[in-house]
């Protein structure tokens, strides 16, 4: 049987909720999750071969167990299959420069048949549902990752069709942010600008106090700051790892557990000469 219609997520956590949501609606769309956070690390030659972002993700999760390569490739088939279908896509995206990316990836593979690309746009108003409510984040950043499959299912009907004009303009978006030698990227006032890691060791330390103190503690911190992109806990570890492997900081326990990793830095390291 033929489904009518394949809804596009960035990450696993977004499909699971989404799935959820329809599967409350009574509906057997498929979702497609794009696991890759377009974000963080290099984006040359992601639409020719993935080895580059394989390499990547292989130095930041650090699991030599686990084959990168083979994962992105089947993505990368994945998404040709939908190229090659004739199904409506839907793609739902949030305020965060990860599902921008994958927006922007999605219409520049899609933007030769633009008349089966949609979109549901979320906001940090969506997920709160009062514009001047507390929010946890100085940045509104959202991803739809953090949308319970109840709201969800409410924005269903509000998947609209992208104009070709819109298309255009992404997948050339998509094009240029490709050529562009960056460690991250970020995504506020609707523009992309580029970032290095060394600005998010720079939050590590930031938020680090003299001694001994959990890992997991300066990790949220770095996490809920305005860093203009939503990073991973995997982020924050790789570059704990990094800092620790250039003597910059001490880590103890398990690299596995956050409840058990703690970190050491020193006050020549906090306030450098």
């Amino acid at each position: 049987m033929t489904m009518s219609t394949i809804h596009i997520t960035n990450g696993d956590v977004a499909a699971d909720s989404l799935r959820k949501a329809l599967d409350q609606a009574r509906r057997a769309d498929v979702v497609l999750a794009l696991r890759d956070d377009l974000a963080a690390g290099p984006l040359h030659g992601i639409d020719d071969t993935p080895q580059v972002r394989a390499d990547f993700w292989q130095g930041v999760i650090g699991d030599s167990t686990r084959d990168f390569l083979a994962g992105l490739e089947q993505q990368a088939d994945e998404l040709k299959a939908v190229v090659d279908g004739t199904t409506h896509v839907v793609v739902w995206h949030g305020q965060s420069a990860a599902d921008q990316l994958t927006l922007r990836r999605v219409c520049f593979h899609l933007r030769e048949m633009p008349e089966r690309l949609n979109e549901v746009r979320l906001s940090i108003d969506d997920l709160t549902g009062d514009a001047s409510a507390p929010l946890r984040r100085p940045d509104r950043a959202t991803s739809v990752g953090m949308f319970a499959p109840d709201l969800l299912q409410k924005r269903l009907r509000s998947a609209a069709p992208i104009s070709v004009l819109r298309i255009g303009r992404l997948a050339l978006e998509w094009q240029e942010v490709k050529v562009v030698d960056a460690d991250l990227r970020r995504w506020r006032d609707n523009t992309f600008t580029t970032g290095t890691f060394a600005e998010l060791d720079a939050r590590i330390f930031e938020h680090a106090v003299e001694g001994w103190q959990p890992a997991g503690r300066v990790a949220a911190y770095v996490m809920a700051a305005d860093n203009g992109l939503l990073v991973s806990d995997s982020l924050v570890l790789w570059r704990l790892r990094e800092l620790a492997a250039a003597g910059q900081l001490q880590l103890r326990g398990d690299a596995d557990d956050w409840r058990s990793l703690e970190m050491n830095v020193t006050r020549a390291t906090l306030s450098p000469a």
